[in-house]
């Protein structure tokens, strides 16, 4: 099972995003856009693992306490830079508690033999993905400029920075993944709530 640990969105914020990308999904054509109701914030990326451990990680998640924090979305940015975009996301910036609690997820879950994280936490909402080619967030060897997101980034420029809301995280989910010819389903099979 293909599994990950992440934040959902409030609906408001979700709907202003939505709105947001249908203005700009003519922009970049060539892209793969996230669906509105996949929109999360990543906390872990676990990846592929048997059956029998995702109850040992469930307990293992369920044993972390975090206050609830406040997150703020807005501005948006492409990874790994503008000049050799491959994502575009929008901007995430949060009280202490988001980045203790990604921490968190990942020393714990070390405890059942996932590794650590090697890269810093970098919150953000993925919103496209260029096609073909690595969707990771670094600089890789060959990067060049990319004219899947060259016609979006002009339109950016000129363009307000965009303000999409305020909300409190009051929980996290362990999800799952089934990848498909028609894009990636996601699927919460636990909760867990920040106290």
């Amino acid at each position: 099972m293909r599994i990950f640990v992440a934040l959902d969105i409030d609906d408001d914020i979700r709907s202003r995003i939505a709105n947001f990308v249908d203005h700009l999904r003519p922009y970049a054509t060539g892209v793969r856009w996230v669906k509105p109701e996949s929109l999360h914030i990543t906390l872990k990326f676990i990846g592929e693992k048997s059956d029998l451990l995702v109850k040992p990680i469930e307990q293992t998640l369920g044993s972390i306490s975090i206050a609830p924090f406040q997150i703020t979305f807005a501005g948006s940015g492409f990874f790994p830079t503008p000049k050799a975009a491959r994502v575009f996301w929008i901007s995430v910036a949060a009280q202490p508690g988001l980045a203790r609690l990604a921490a968190s997820i990942d020393d714990s879950l070390a405890g059942v033999g996932i590794a650590k994280e090697e890269r810093a936490f970098r919150p953000h909402l993925t919103l496209a993905r260029s096609g073909g080619g690595s969707g990771a967030l670094g600089w890789r060897k060959g990067d060049k400029p990319n004219p899947q997101f060259a016609v979006l980034q002009h339109q950016l420029e000129g363009s307000p920075r965009p303000e999409f809301g305020t909300m409190t995280a009051r929980e996290f989910f362990l999800y799952r993944s089934q990848l498909s010819s028609k894009g990636s389903t996601y699927t919460k099979i636990a909760r867990f709530g920040l106290s």
